[in-house]
């Protein structure tokens, strides 16, 4: 792949600060200098941020539609109204242009493309190799151990569940190695039948590799075979009057139809699989993913990527698919509720991507299209609850504009609550609410930097948690825009043409657990920055400080309460509570790696290595800190010149 140009550059070497055209006319001066060859663009607006990114078989005549007046929809002539910059990487075939295409959509998280919102890693089943006894356990991440990978399964839930059911079925050990070597007597998993321990030698080694193979077996789709291999063991035992025995059989026999029950539909077709189902209405989209594999079903998910209402269902499960494999393995066989305008494409660029053959299908009968309609009826039923939520969620936003007399219904609203002991630990967290309920990708932490001024000033501490959030953002923003009177920034009013659900990146209001301290605190920090336009409310306990009896305080206005049943008062409090959660959490996760900080990690020169050979001669950190030069010197790797730095730190001020 070769980069074509530089961001944020014309071809005629100018800045975009330098540059006076946009749209059109920048886009032109592009086209006139590019290839004929596949590969792909990126659009960029006057502050550098990616508007859009796309591929093309042919770069030039891609590009060079742009230039049209007329005949485009209003989100691709508001992004090419918003072009100042391009910039281009040549591929060698279309499908790397389009595996290209998504890495970078998924990374970048472009104004107009379809966006995947979730991008969790999936979770797997490992049977790990890399002990002498094989152990069962999640994982997540890259495939860096020894062993046997099963998934993916569609959430940690299932993965639990099932993991939980195999023990019950193959008795297989869950501990860690070195748990597993210091057993000397059965674990309690033993004494409840969830493991064969083989650590104490309750069963042989040979035996326990019978019951790894039968779990892999098993997982690998045979599961008929092994639940007729255990029915023959239960029967012998049964005639051999080793009544024992038997009933060990048919509990393992019972877990087992407990995982295929537990599974719902289990295709008897198709081996391996994923299965994505889609639906649209009232301007949102939810795609439903079932993974198929050894025969089995290991769960669904639901997704609800952001697309422009205008974009084409096809287009967007097109765009969906090509993002979803980025970083997923894939399987032999896709299914799709619908057909797709680049379905061979896709087909090639996942084929190229797995090594081996990838099928798109779009079933129109039999079990296939049964699964893509249970898909499809799944995607509907989840978009009915998420537009039943969306409602709600809207309903208590626009009581929450009436409440604290807003201009307009808030579409993002900013909660802040510290958290420290005795002015210890200082943190302050930051959450956001929007149209879609809380907002987790825009919390924020702050460690106060000044706790050793403040000593717990809570007011101090709130001074400082919004001095830094709001002078960034102005740094990084600029003044925020007008929302009420029509938004006049252009980032702003074209969000609204994408995602309706955006929360931006300018608070319609701020929460402070507090009361009128805490305000006035708020309201001078941004009285310094020269905000003027951002509402501030206080929320304080109340009269003996009971749940329901909250008051609000409003600059310029007399506290007030909410009735005890009114929804916008439990919404105000789920918000309060959850800024409280995120920010006791916050500290007690820093307080918790305070207590695990060594003081020779402050000391230039010592390593990992050097560290564990000081403890090792020390027995401790405050060992280390009465140690003479001499006594130092004794230990591996330790210099004279080291031993000095490690004495002086520890007695610095000392003659």
């Amino acid at each position: 792949m070769k980069p074509m140009s530089e961001p944020l550059t014309t071809p005629d070497g100018n800045t975009v600060e330098e540059t006076i055209e946009r749209g059109p006319e920048v886009i032109k001066r592009f086209a006139k200098t590019l290839p004929g060859r596949p590969g792909v663009y990126r659009m960029y607006d006057n502050k550098g941020d990616v508007l859009y990114v796309g591929k093309a078989r042919n770069l030039k005549n891609r590009v060079s539609n742009y230039t049209r007046l007329g005949g485009h929809t209003n989100r691709i002539a508001a992004m090419i109204a918003n072009t100042c910059s391009m910039e281009f990487v040549t591929t060698k075939t279309e499908p790397e242009a389009l595996l290209l295409e998504a890495n970078l959509i998924k990374r970048l998280k472009p104004r107009y493309n379809v966006i995947l919102r979730d991008d969790k890693s999936f979770p797997f089943i490992l049977i790990a190799k890399d002990h002498e006894v094989a152990q069962i356990t999640k994982h997540r991440g890259a495939r860096s151990r020894k062993g046997n990978y099963y998934g993916p399964f569609a959430s940690a839930g299932s993965v639990n569940t099932t993991i939980n059911l195999l023990q019950k079925a193959f008795l297989l050990r869950s501990c860690s190695d070195s748990y597993y070597e210091n057993r000397t007597r059965p674990c309690l998993l033993f004494q409840i039948k969830r493991c064969a321990a083989p650590c104490t030698g309750e069963i042989s080694k040979a035996g326990y590799a019978e019951l790894v193979k039968q779990a892999e077996d098993f997982l690998s789709g045979k599961s008929n075979a092994v639940k007729t291999e255990l029915a023959k063991q239960m029967e012998a035992a049964s005639e051999r009057l080793d009544f024992e025995r038997a009933a060990v059989c048919r509990d393992r026999i019972s877990a087992l139809s407990h995982v295929t029950a537990s599974q719902g539909i289990n295709p008897q077709g198709v081996v391996e699989a994923d299965t994505f189902g889609l639906a649209q209405e009232g301007g949102q989209t939810c795609i439903q993913v079932f993974f198929i594999r050894a025969g089995q079903n290991w769960g669904t998910r639901a997704y609800f990527p952001r697309a422009d209402k205008s974009i084409e269902p096809p287009d967007v499960l097109a765009a969906f698919v090509a993002q979803f494999y980025d970083d997923k393995p894939v399987p032999r066989q896709i299914l799709l509720s619908g057909g797709l305008s680049e379905l061979e494409l896709l087909s090639d660029a996942l084929s190229t991507k797995a090594g081996r053959k990838v099928e798109l299908l779009v079933p129109q009968r039999g079990e296939k299209r049964e699964l893509v309609q249970h898909a499809m009826s799944n995607a509907r039923e989840a978009l009915g609850r998420k537009l039943a939520d969306t409602s709600s969620q809207k309903k208590l936003l626009e009581g929450v504009r009436t409440v604290f007399g807003l201009p307009h219904t808030p579409r993002r609203i900013e909660v802040y609550d510290n958290s420290h002991i005795q002015g210890t630990n200082a943190v302050g967290g930051m959450i956001v609410a929007g149209p879609e309920g809380l907002a987790k990708a825009h919390y924020r932490k702050f460690n106060i930097k000044t706790e050793q001024d403040t000593g717990g000033d809570d007011f101090g501490m709130m001074k400082e948690v919004l001095t830094r959030r709001f002078s960034r953002l102005l740094k990084e923003q600029g003044a925020r825009p007008d929302l009420a009177g029509g938004a006049t920034d252009d980032a702003v009013a074209q969000d609204s043409i994408v995602d309706d659900t955006s929360v931006g990146t300018w608070p319609d209001l701020l929460l402070i657990d507090g009361g009128k301290g805490q305000l006035s605190a708020v309201q001078e920090v941004l009285k310094d920055l020269g905000i003027d336009d951002v509402p501030v409310a206080g929320i304080s306990k109340g009269p003996d400080r009971n749940a329901g009896r909250e008051q609000f305080h409003l600059p310029g206005k007399v506290a007030f309460m909410l009735e005890q049943r009114d929804p916008v008062l439990y919404y105000v409090q789920r918000l309060r509570d959850e800024a409280h959660r995120f920010a006791i959490g916050t500290h007690r996760a820093k307080r918790a790696k305070a207590q695990l900080a060594n003081p020779l990690d402050d000391i230039g020169g010592i390593g990992p290595g050097r560290k564990k050979a000081l403890l090792r001669a020390f027995g401790s950190a405050r060992g280390v800190s009465g140690a003479s030069v001499a006594d130092l010197e004794q230990v591996e790797g330790i210099s004279k010149s080291l031993a000095s730095a490690i004495y002086g730190y520890f007695h610095e001020g000392e003659t």
